[in-house]
């Protein structure tokens, strides 16, 4: 019998009915501007309610329209909110179930990285993690059949997920996505200045530049951002705001941004 990670914020971060969530997502998809690019290697996500985040998520999807039939991976990575421990973890799960349907997970990739540094199965940093779940219903959307890599990150050095992503990066095939929040619970002002400065350190890759309160998910941030310089990728930020300005006060806000990484042309 298949092992399925069954979701843990359907009905809180985004909806559970199918077709409310299809809608929504739809809406969201098509209220994003075009970009000017297309077909990106990576891409930077936010991960928190839709109401809050989804359209800044969307804008970073939207690239993803014209690509559709040749993305069949995706290695997603996400920083662990619930569960505390060193390293970088996968699941055994076979599944990862949304109200859309079931996405397969890719496990002959765990097997590619099992024997590099402080990577791990570990079930409980996935069973309640929110950061990889909300970002599989805009997958199930613009894609056509594709399959997941799911990694929480821990406490572990950024050069370690660089090794990852690395030895996952693959061709057309595969994208490479972050799923992180920027600043959380300053006001409007003093988010809007953090936010800007980890824009400016992402948009010039400068890993060592994020400190640690300006993203939840840095250590995965940090390691894209090093292997984009090695691979000399070119990066585009696509939107950046907060929860003030969208479905929240300004007193106490959390950043939100989306940025897309393009391989160099051969």
């Amino acid at each position: 019998m298949s092992a399925i990670r069954q979701p843990a914020v359907a009905g809180l971060f985004y909806p559970d009915k199918p077709a409310e969530l299809q809608q929504v997502i739809e809406r969201l998809l098509q209220g994003a501007p075009q970009p000017a690019t297309s077909h990106p290697k990576a891409l930077i996500v936010p991960h928190a309610g839709y109401i809050y985040s989804g359209s800044t998520a969307a804008q970073a999807f939207a690239t993803l329209q014209h690509q559709a039939d040749d993305i069949r991976r995706v290695v997603l990575l996400g920083p662990s909110h619930r569960v505390g421990f060193r390293g970088i973890a996968f699941c055994s799960s076979d599944f990862f179930r949304t109200p859309l349907g079931d996405v397969p997970v890719d496990q002959s990739a765990f097997v590619a990285i099992s024997n590099l540094p402080n990577v791990g199965m570990l079930d409980r940093a996935h069973a309640q993690e929110h950061c990889l779940e909300v970002q599989l219903p805009f997958l199930q959307m613009v894609l056509r059949d594709f399959s997941v890599v799911p990694l929480v990150v821990g406490d572990v050095d950024y050069d370690d997920v660089a090794r990852v992503l690395e030895k996952l990066w693959g061709g057309d095939e595969t994208l490479i996505l972050i799923s992180t929040d920027l600043s959380h619970y300053h006001d409007y002002d003093t988010a809007s200045t953090l936010d800007a400065r980890t824009c400016s350190a992402i948009e010039h890759g400068q890993p060592d530049a994020i400190g640690d309160e300006q993203a939840c998910g840095r250590i995965p941030v940090k390691g894209l951002l090093a292997l984009a310089r090695r691979r000399h990728l070119q990066i585009e930020t696509l939107a950046l705001c907060n929860s003030g300005d969208t479905a929240g006060d300004r007193n106490r806000v959390v950043g939100y941004g989306a940025w897309a990484f393009y391989e160099p042309a051969p």
